[in-house]
């Protein structure tokens, strides 16, 4: 029985011929030889990977974290240009039974036992279970802790200035990211229709930038809550050397335990990702509670293409968002609606979201050496791969970017919203 090459067993893998060229440590070759991007699979711990990785996207993943399988010919800030290559041609089948036998001959049993999984790798869905049920305050809290509490510093890195990290709106195609940004905040006030004195709630507030905007540029009295311990410090620290702390506040603190109410307005941008789709009524109801009569919730979030449940990708579940959650635009106004909203406005900013990670991804790229010394190689590399393939995901409308904006309507009738908006 003739026995295979690492490079001959990774094509018995595919469904179509290899779009770029693949190199291994065995001195084994395939693939175009003038490819514009190159995997090569350093050492027998990335074999090992590959073999034993029940999921294709962490079988490829966990290597390329850890540097045992590395891409060339594109910067791992900012991996795009081959993400749409491999997307368009990499492509796994399985083997038979048959097939089966000659890879495991020909790779060696001892590559078949799992070596750990990168540090940056969230425990399965399984696991979690035993760190309390999905969506409970101590394993959201986690969750949160997870993906937020990287590296303020990192952050500043990635996001720029605003330390803004959910979708922008940009004015005009040539806009930059932080013009962008402001004009999120600034359509997100004027579709809330905020005034001087008004009293708003955000609700997932990250490092504060909507607080800080209502505060600075509509005179708006403003209390954001995050559960990220590091966002409220960075955000606290923000508003006091921006002179806003008369009127803005952060906490560190779960959106549920918020006790003050009759709030002029809700902002609610980039949390609904985490509630979970079975929470939404409460979710809405806590929104609507807390709400005077007439106030007005703007909910910024990401959503599917259409309103069917599925999992979330395992890359996604265990390097990016543990236990996130996603469902379309159609779910979220439902919600919103049976929980006593009035739905007014509905938008969709799936291409700004596109835009946005791409001057991320930039980011990453031109900051890359001293984001690792900060947070270190494998750490980057995760994010420069998630934001790239992120990207990809919106210009290929698999996800969304939705604002809902509804209003907590009387029981007359009187919603408080003009005939026609003007935002």
């Amino acid at each position: 029985m003739k026995k295979l090459s690492i490079a001959e067993a990774f094509e018995q893998l595919l469904k179509e011929p290899l779009p770029l060229r693949f190199t291994a440590y065995d001195g084994s070759a395939s693939g175009p030889e003038d490819a514009p991007f190159k995997f090569h699979l350093n050492n027998e711990r990335g074999l090992a990977y590959l073999l034993t990785s029940l999921d294709a996207d962490l079988a490829l993943v966990r290597p390329y974290v850890t540097g045992d399988l590395t891409l060339e010919g594109v910067h791992p800030g900012d991996p795009y240009e081959a993400l749409v290559t491999l997307h368009k041609g990499l492509k796994f089948r399985r083997p038979t039974p048959a097939e089966l036998v000659i890879l495991l001959r020909s790779m060696g049993l001892s590559h078949l036992k799992p070596p750990p999984p990168p540090a940056q790798e969230a425990p399965s869905r399984m696991r979690r279970i035993f760190e309390g049920f999905r969506h409970s305050m101590g394993r959201d809290a986690e969750a949160i802790h997870h993906h937020y509490d990287v590296s303020n510093t990192f952050y500043e890195m990635v996001l720029g200035p605003s330390m803004t990290y959910t979708c922008a709106v940009y004015p005009t195609d040539d806009a930059t990211l932080e013009e962008a940004q402001f004009n999120k905040y600034d359509l997100v006030a004027r579709k809330l229709d905020l005034q001087p004195g008004q009293r708003l709630l955000d609700v997932g507030c990250g490092w504060g930038g909507m607080v800080r905007h209502a505060a600075k540029e509509y005179g708006v009295k403003t209390l954001g809550v995050t559960l990220s311990r590091e966002q409220a410090t960075w955000a606290q620290e923000a508003i006091k050397e921006q002179g806003l702390d008369h009127l803005a506040e952060v906490r560190h603190l779960d959106y549920r335990l918020v006790e003050e109410g009759d709030f002029d307005a809700v902002s609610s941008i980039g949390l609904t990702e985490h509630v979970g789709v079975r929470n939404y009524p409460a979710y809405f109801g806590f929104i609507r509670d807390k709400l005077r009569p007439h106030g007005r919730l703007l909910n910024h979030c990401i959503t599917r293409h259409d309103n069917k449940m599925r999992h979330t990708g395992r890359f996604i579940d265990r390097y990016i968002f543990p236990d996130g959650e996603l469902i379309g635009s159609g779910r979220i106004i439902t919600e919103a609606q049976d929980a006593g909203l009035e739905v007014q406005h509905e938008e969709n900013f799936r291409v700004h979201y596109a835009k946005t990670l791409a001057g991320w991804g930039h980011n990453l790229e031109r900051n890359w050496d001293a984001a690792v010394a900060e947070v270190g190689e494998q750490t980057a590399r995760v994010w420069g791969l998630y934001m790239a393939g992120s990207r990809l995901g919106f210009e290929r409308n698999e996800i969304q970017l939705h604002h809902v904006l509804a209003t907590k309507t009387d029981d007359d009738g009187v919603s408080g919203y003009p005939l026609r908006h003007e935002f």
